[in-house]
């Protein structure tokens, strides 16, 4: 079962790359296409709790983790 702490983590290692961003591509192809629902509901989730931002990554939707 895919959890919020997962898909922050995914994004972002605090002591290697703290300010990664991932593409909305790259984190459903890491936790796979069967759940892109679950998927969308937890970014949105996470949008509106200001945990993550979305910005714009050469086109396409990308995700940044602004606080943990």
């Amino acid at each position: 079962m895919m959890k919020k702490i997962d898909i922050l983590n995914f994004i972002t290692n605090f002591r290697k790359a703290p300010n990664d961003i991932k593409t909305r591509t790259e984190l459903l192809e890491h936790v796979g296409a069967n759940n892109e629902a679950a998927l969308q509901a937890m970014l949105l989730e996470l949008e509106q709790s200001r945990v993550l931002k979305e910005v714009d990554m050469n086109g396409e939707k990308a995700y940044k983790v602004v606080t943990k």
